[in-house]
């Protein structure tokens, strides 16, 4: 089983799932193996608006990555006092185990948020912020974009891109992943590289 070459996505598109505790949603762009739910999953990438305070749930065995898109940003703590991260800086990554459970504080307002999730010792996840042209590495297994603003044009009038949208290279081939050129100013845009084990 592998991943279509090339799928294009709008985050506007995809429906919200409400969190349990209402605090919040998540927009799914992709998961691998296609279909499988928190358990069982590869790799797994989303969007979550955040509404309010309330804790982040443990993913034992889940290596995690998470990038503010809007929003003043969060303040993370770690439940087992590991860590304590203000994420306000749109664009800047930030990795951390998903062993243990988190609290989310809002620092001022709503605020969205892209997550990387992939299984340790399965598959590992490259995040990667772009202001310039550039070019995805390729021979992973996937690769997705996401521009967070402005727009991007791949090259010989490939995809364009506009903030919100997205687009998932399967990345069977060097060739498959185009270069992107930023269109106009402030363009920001999201790289995410996924590397599966054989066999994944």
């Amino acid at each position: 089983m592998s991943l279509p070459l090339f799928q294009r996505f709008a985050l506007a598109e995809i429906a919200p799932t409400r969190w349990k505790n209402g605090g919040g949603n998540t927009r799914e762009i992709a998961v691998w193996p296609a279909g499988a739910g928190m358990d069982d999953f590869v790799w797994r990438l989303s969007v979550a608006d955040i509404g309010q305070d309330g804790p982040f749930s443990a993913f034992p065995g889940i290596d995690r990555q998470i990038v503010l898109l809007e929003g003043a940003g969060v303040t993370l703590r770690a439940d087992d006092a590991s860590f304590s991260h203000r994420l306000e800086h749109i664009g800047e990554p930030f990795a951390f185990s998903g062993d243990t459970s988190l609290q989310a504080t809002l620092i001022d307002g709503v605020t969205r948020d892209f997550n990387v999730m992939t299984r340790r010792g399965h598959c590992r996840a490259r995040v990667e912020v772009f202001r310039q042209g550039f070019a995805p590495g390729a021979g992973g297994h996937a690769v997705c974009l996401l521009a967070v603003s402005g727009a991007w044009q791949a090259q010989d009038a490939g995809p364009l891109l506009q903030a919100g949208e997205g687009a998932l290279y399967g990345a069977a081939e060097p060739a498959s992943t185009p270069s992107f050129e930023p269109v106009g100013d402030a363009a920001l845009c999201l790289c995410v590289t996924l590397e599966t084990e054989p066999g994944q």
